[in-house]
Formats: C-alpha cells, sequence, structure tokens
C-alpha cells in the first residue's frame, strides 16, 4: 500500500491519540466499558482508537477528551501532551481558608477562581439556608454534583473551592477525586471558629451554645474523608503565605502530565 506525506501524518496522530487515551484511562482507573459509558462510544471502537487504528470524527474525539478530563488538543498530541489538569479543588469545613488560599492561588496561577456553592445557589436562584430548608440535603447534593459537572464540562484550568460536606456525597467526592488535584486545607477546630467569626459570620454562636462541640464533631466525622484528598496542608501550622508556598511547592513537584498551566 502506498503512503503519502498525509496519510503517514494521519497516522502519526491516530497512534499518538491511542497512546494519550490508553495512558490517561489506566491513569484514571477507568475499564475499557466504563470509558465507553463515560464517552458514549463503542467499547469495540475505542479498542481500535487505543490501537492507533480508530479513524475518529471530531464529535467523537471531543466526547473522549471530555470523559477522561482533557482536550482534543492534549490528546492528539501523544504522550506527554496532556499539559495541563483542569482543577485544583480546596476542600475543609468552614474557615479552612479555601476562598482566601485559592483566591490567592488563582491569581498567582493566572486562572479562574470558583466557588461550588456560589454555583450551586445560582442554579437554584435560592441562598444555601434557603435550599436546605425549602428542598432538604438530597436535593442540595443533587445541584451541587450538577454544579460540579458543569465546572468540569469547561475544560479550564482553575481554583475550585467546594462545601464542606461534599464529601459526604460518595459518588461526588470520588468523580472530583478523579478529575482534580485534591487538597485537603486542614485546621484546628478554635482556628476554623475564630476565621468563621473574623469574618463577621455569627451565626456558628446564635442560639447554639453548643457550636464548638458540634464543630469538633464535624470535623472528627470528615476526618478520614478529607484524608482522601492528594495533599494536605495544615494552615494551623503554616498560615496563609506558609499554605500558599506548601501548595505552589506541591503543584511544582507534580509529573509534567499534571501540571497546571497558567494562561496568559
Amino acid at each position: 500500500m502506498h503512503y503519502n506525506a498525509h496519510t503517514m501524518d494521519a497516522d502519526r496522530l491516530l497512534e499518538a491519540l491511542g497512546s494519550s487515551v490508553r495512558r490517561l484511562r489506566t491513569e484514571r482507573g477507568h475499564s475499557l466499558r466504563e470509558l465507553a459509558s463515560r464517552s458514549g462510544l463503542s467499547s469495540r471502537f475505542l479498542i481500535q482508537v487505543e490501537a492507533g487504528t480508530g479513524n475518529i470524527s471530531v464529535r467523537k474525539l471531543l466526547a473522549l477528551a471530555r470523559a477522561l478530563g482533557t482536550t482534543p488538543a492534549a490528546l492528539l498530541s501523544g504522550p506527554g501532551g496532556e499539559a495541563e489538569l483542569p482543577m485544583i479543588a480546596l476542600l475543609g469545613l468552614r474557615g479552612a481558608g479555601k476562598s482566601t488560599l485559592g483566591r490567592r492561588l488563582a491569581r498567582k496561577l493566572g486562572i479562574p477562581f470558583v466557588e461550588l456553592d456560589r454555583r450551586v445557589e445560582k442554579a437554584a436562584g435560592l441562598s444555601l439556608g434557603e435550599i436546605f430548608a425549602l428542598h432538604g440535603e438530597d436535593y442540595f447534593r443533587r445541584l451541587e454534583r450538577e454544579a460540579l459537572e458543569a465546572v468540569l464540562a469547561e475544560g479550564q484550568p482553575l481554583v475550585l473551592a467546594t462545601g464542606g460536606g461534599l464529601v459526604h456525597a460518595r459518588e461526588t467526592w470520588s468523580r472530583l477525586r478523579r478529575r482534580a488535584f485534591t487538597v485537603w486545607l486542614r485546621a484546628d477546630p478554635e482556628d476554623h471558629w475564630n476565621r468563621v467569626v473574623k469574618q463577621g459570620d455569627r451565626r456558628p454562636m446564635a442560639d447554639h451554645p453548643g457550636a464548638m462541640a458540634e464543630l469538633r464533631r464535624l470535623l472528627a466525622e470528615r476526618s478520614a474523608l478529607y484524608a482522601q484528598a492528594a495533599f494536605t496542608i495544615d494552615t494551623s501550622r503554616l498560615g496563609v503565605t506558609g499554605s500558599l508556598r506548601a501548595l505552589e511547592a506541591q503543584l511544582g513537584s507534580l509529573p509534567a502530565s499534571r501540571k497546571v498551566v497558567a494562561s496568559r
């Protein structure tokens, strides 16, 4: 069979695509069947893609990239081509420092800062308190998952501040860990308390004499789940500046295929 230059270029692209898909699927722990379900493509076709023989359309390439949490360009660039991580997700109870550190980190990297709770409120047209009072926690968790999926679908690097209870939603938490570099901002109960009060929020104390005990209970209850994050920063020990430096150092030590590229 005679190959011209255009055919050889196409073959190289398909080989690069196959290598990228195989590597990312393995890194994310997806079976072929799971990736097929996520992308809407058949397992048989995905086998061809990974072998470098799948002549993929633009629409299918986009669906495959979204299912793997990357971009079509990164897939086609082959090994090492996934130059960016779509999301850095900060976790912890209220007062952990998610907003403060998140905004500073996003500013340094030149990428957006997003608060997931604000996205939920916007989708519902209600405040968080109203959502819980009118519709309950199950409704909130559904909106939270939908909001996360919408953020992921944007496909751009960003810093995300999550709600403190997201880790209790097993599927949402699992999805976030697969698609983002997750960081638990750990703090002492007293620091959680003092930071919230310093922000002018008196709700922790209002008509709730056992508020501190409740905070300690929540922290103890969620610590094992928060500890599943990829990285933990003790903000009580390091403070804002030290925590930011530790986070930047950790991001800098990621493999090249997982680093965040700041937009210019």
